[in-house]
């Protein structure tokens, strides 16, 4: 039988996968969709609870409306149609961790549906499809560690139970575990952008399914389908999926057939294990929710919702182009994260020339950021203290040299450029033509070989001069100054 590890690349061009993703992203509500218990994380197990997220009998659920606002946003940023009315249901399963026996949710009449999100994977654009978005709540949380003396024992924290989630569920549009990990990255890029969640993996914001079917390339109907869960980052699910795929094509090669199951994806192992058996729809005896009237989002309150709307970064990036001077490549650093780009477009305002702000953006920041595990909301250096350092370099005023050592010890004592730049006594390179003129002069009687070389023809000599003469500035000296002296004398 074959294995995943000898699948050869001839063999996997004769299929094609077929991966669909269900996202599902907590909405930063203050309190649950149907009671009014705390959302907030890490409180102590089971303290945010009543008997409407217990599910105590007799306790009835009312819909919380800015549960609904935020994932109208979402819909509407993720280009999808808001359903006037849309229908709320039970999803009738037995868990542990779900108190009522049913979990409340949408099912064929969902609050938005046939949106899409454009991603470029591959070398190549293309639209992948959103079926549904639709509102539910969460169900609690299955605790298994910190039982090593007693391992067949879970304990139940119900905090996380009536959480509002939005599900966004896409098209089996997705072909390739890159394309996948590209949707996903430009989905929450976008729910960021719109503030209607933090997406934060670790804490459980945002949690992703993917479904993955391998078929012959050309063929029509899909194959047998897995379901891989509880993958808690990208990369891990762009690995799963490529496990899968291998797996997919190694048991069809060797004659066998597909069960169609959940699967849980071992990071460590860099492998996906069965779990279940997989369930259908209609499993889960959906019906319409008794106690909760239809849900109306009619066109004034859709008018309200698209009021709000933020700029999103496919709109933003060409505008900041044609703004302000700045490269394609630029704009999609520099609109990262709906913060980054608000900071960078007041700097870029404020400074004199854009286009040298978003190159130390990009040089001087990101890369210190990088180093030092940051974000850019704990940078110590503001947008204003990028504006004024670009003003600086543009000015003459200070030298490239000077500038990366003003942002070292910004980062070294955690002040701002403005202040860290009037505690070094806001020094100035120096344009003190005969002063530079004798430190040239000194540089080139002690270095006779390196005047030789260039005097031969060696031109690139010369940076080896303008180095020289920096260090004996310490640092002081305009290069353009340098440059002009030493091609004068060398000459």
């Amino acid at each position: 039988m074959s294995t995943v590890s000898d699948i050869s690349a001839a063999v996997r061009a004769k299929y094609e996968p077929v991966i669909g993703l269900e996202v599902h992203v907590q909405l930063l509500t203050a309190t649950k969709i149907f009671c009014s218990c705390s959302t907030r994380f890490g409180d102590p197990p089971n303290t945010n609870v009543c008997p409407v997220c217990l599910g105590l009998p007799g306790a009835l659920p009312v819909l919380n409306r800015k549960a609904v606002e935020f994932a109208g946003l979402a819909a509407l940023a993720l280009g999808c149609r808001i359903n006037t009315t849309s229908i709320f249901a039970r999803k009738n399963y037995f868990y542990p961790d779900l108190p009522k026996g049913y979990q409340i949710s949408q099912y064929d009449k969902p609050l938005a549906e046939h949106g899409l999100i454009a991603i470029n994977a591959e070398g190549r654009r293309k639209n992948i499809g959103i079926t549904r978005l639709h509102l539910e709540e969460d169900a609690g949380k299955s605790l298994h560690e910190g039982f090593a003396e007693s391992k067949e024992k879970t304990a139940i924290d119900l905090n996380r139970s009536g959480v509002p989630l939005i599900e966004i569920v896409s098209e089996p549009d997705i072909s390739s575990p890159e394309e996948a990990y590209e949707y996903l990255t430009r989905l929450k890029e976008i729910i960021l952008y719109t503030g209607v969640s933090d997406c934060n993996m670790e804490e459980g914001s945002l949690r992703c399914d993917a479904n993955i079917s391998v078929r012959p390339r050309g063929q029509k109907h899909f194959g047998t389908k897995t379901e891989v869960k509880n993958v808690n980052s990208f990369r891990f699910i762009r690995q799963a999926l490529e496990y899968e795929i291998e797996r997919h094509i190694a048991v069809i090669e060797s004659g066998g057939k597909i069960t169609q199951e959940t699967r849980l994806y071992n990071s460590n192992e860099g492998k996906t294990y069965g779990m279940r058996s997989k369930e259908h729809a209609h499993d889960y005896r959906y019906f319409p929710e008794p106690d909760l009237l239809p849900l109306v989002v009619d066109e004034k309150w859709q008018a309200e919702l698209r009021a709000t709307l933020p700029e999103l970064p496919e709109v933003r990036r060409p505008r900041l182009v044609a703004e302000y001077g700045i490269t394609e490549q630029d704009a999609v650093v520099l609109t990262a994260t709906r913060s980054l780009a608000e900071q960078f477009e007041a700097a870029a305002k404020a400074a004199k020339n854009p286009k040298r702000v978003a190159n130390l953006v990009q040089t001087e920041l990101m890369g210190r950021l990088k180093a030092k595990g940051l974000e850019i909301g704990q940078s110590p250096v503001s947008m204003k203290g990028i504006a004024l350092s670009a003003d600086l370099i543009e000015s003459g005023t200070i030298s490239g040299k000077m500038l990366k050592d003003l942002y070292d010890l910004c980062f070294e004592r955690g002040k701002d450029f403005p202040v860290v730049y009037d505690d070094e006594g806001r020094p100035e390179q120096s344009r003190d033509t005969s002063a530079l003129e004798k430190i040239v002069d000194d540089i080139i009687a002690a270095n006779p070989k390196q005047v030789e070389q260039y005097r031969s023809g060696k031109k690139t000599v010369i940076g080896y001069f303008v180095g020289q003469v920096m260090k004996a500035s310490q640092g002081k000296a305009s290069p353009q100054i340098v440059n002009e002296l030493l091609a004068k004398k060398l000459s």
